[in-house]
């Protein structure tokens, strides 16, 4: 897994870029002119106490603390993508996360992966900063350990770690720990669970509850097991449809007498 660190991300945005790829998103064109004009000629200055800044005139990237600058970011990105079966780029907003199977002790795709995404970075303006970037190798294998070439970018060799973001180690807070779990962790788990998990196997509710364990004994709170999660889904939505008379599975429920 290569995690991805980009220079001022938000800062590198050119808006004729942007529009183009919002247009090809099949966005209005008045839209996507609105979107161009608001990240052109923005006038910018800097507050220090009660000294300002002299007013710079800003046509690149977004404004910071926008909320609409993660979303534009991300539709920016939209179309760097994996080129490989056996690779992925998983994207939040500036994160992004390069991670390859390697079988047979072939890195192939995987590095041209990384070469197709620095390329990538220099056609939209994008700069990979190589000196935060770090890669983590996870060997599932019980034979001996492999050696795998080193990731190099723009030159420079990509520092390989043993263990990357642990955010127990900062003391956070338990509540901050179970937030960060409950969006990153919970909700790709529980994905659409009211359609799988009634036809999963006992071996794989087990292996995937075994994943909210280990949750719980990093952010030393109790968290919902997946069978819970799944009722209450199931429960909500169920609501949803009784309410609802138009809904096709409507007919589907009766409610029971007092």
């Amino acid at each position: 897994m290569l995690f991805v660190d980009y220079s001022s991300a938000f800062n590198t945005i050119i808006p004729s870029l942007l529009t183009t790829k919002l247009e090809d998103l099949g966005l209005h064109p008045s839209l996507c002119d609105w979107i161009s004009n608001f990240l052109t000629d923005r006038p910018q200055s800097v507050r220090v106490g009660n000294c300002v800044s002299s007013t710079l005139t800003l046509s690149t990237g977004a404004p910071q603390g926008c909320v609409l600058s993660p979303l534009l970011y991300s539709l920016y990105t939209y179309d760097c993508t994996a080129t490989s079966s056996s690779t992925i780029i998983v994207k939040f907003a500036d994160d992004t996360v390069v991670m390859g199977l390697i079988s047979d002790n072939d890195e192939r795709a995987y590095l041209e992966e990384i070469k197709h995404l620095e390329n990538w970075c220099q056609e939209n303006n994008l700069l990979l900063n190589v000196s935060k970037t770090k890669e983590l190798i996870v060997n599932c294998s019980k034979k001996q350990e492999r050696h795998y070439q080193p990731v190099r970018i723009s030159g420079n060799t990509v520092e390989r770690v043993d263990s990357f973001r642990r955010l127990r180690d900062f003391r956070l807070p338990s509540k901050v720990l179970r937030n960060f779990y409950t969006c990153t962790i919970e909700s790709i788990l529980t994905g659409n669970i009211t359609v799988w998990f009634g036809n999963s196997t006992k071996q794989d509710r087990q292996a995937l509850q075994r994943v909210v364990r280990s949750a719980e004994r990093i952010t030393h709170t109790e968290l919902p097991d997946l069978q819970t999660i799944y009722y209450r889904w199931c429960q909500t939505k169920g609501r949803r449809i009784v309410k609802d008379p138009t809904h096709p599975n409507n007919r589907l429920f009766s409610l029971l007498r007092p």
